[in-house]
């Protein structure tokens, strides 16, 4: 249709020629009222943007003389990061001497991605960054669904129990006075 007769349609119908894909061959318009094409592409707009997640990195540090219980607690917080559904930034910064063995970092680092296991994925292998040695795990989609975000819910409250199923209070018998 020829644009000029399409305006023309839209005029005597009190609404708006709009144009919805500009890059086709031919554009496609539309005739509605403008106003209310504006009011849908923004709430389409917005429930796109609700479905986005944000990507967090979660960073758990060790050092090179880490001990077995510290690396646990580290171990059990990054699973646990994973499962929230966050990447970790596992790091290791080796201080002064400790760059000659750079190989009890790599152990470090490679021992918690086994220790991980199926809860995440390496993103990035373990590499060194000047005395930083670090690697990215991400979650994998099973460990997502497995542990969905915790939402705290309030407590409900008991409904009251009936009087008559209440214990009766007993008060002390009144000592009498014997003469």
């Amino acid at each position: 249709m020829v644009p000029f007769e399409a305006l023309k349609m839209a005029r005597e119908r009190s609404l708006d020629l709009v144009e919805i894909s500009p890059n086709a061959v031919p554009p496609v318009c539309k005739i509605q009222d403008y106003g209310k094409y504006l009011y849908e592409k923004d709430k389409s707009d917005r429930a796109a943007r609700k479905k986005q997640k944000v990507i967090v990195i979660k960073e758990v540090k060790f050092s090179v003389t880490v001990d077995e219980h510290d690396y646990v607690t580290k171990k059990n917080m990054a699973v646990r990061f994973l499962g929230d559904g966050d990447k970790v930034k596992a790091s290791l910064r080796f201080k002064g001497r400790q760059m000659a063995h750079r190989d009890l970092g790599y152990k470090i680092i490679n021992r918690l991605i086994l220790d991980i296991g199926d809860a995440g994925t390496v993103e990035f292998m373990p590499r060194m960054e000047g005395t930083t040695l670090h690697a990215i795990l991400a979650p994998t989609k099973k460990a997502e669904v497995q542990n969905p975000p915790a939402v705290k819910k309030p407590a409900a409250v008991a409904p009251a129990a009936p009087a008559a199923a209440k214990p009766a209070e007993t008060a002390p018998a009144p000592v009498t006075a014997q003469a």
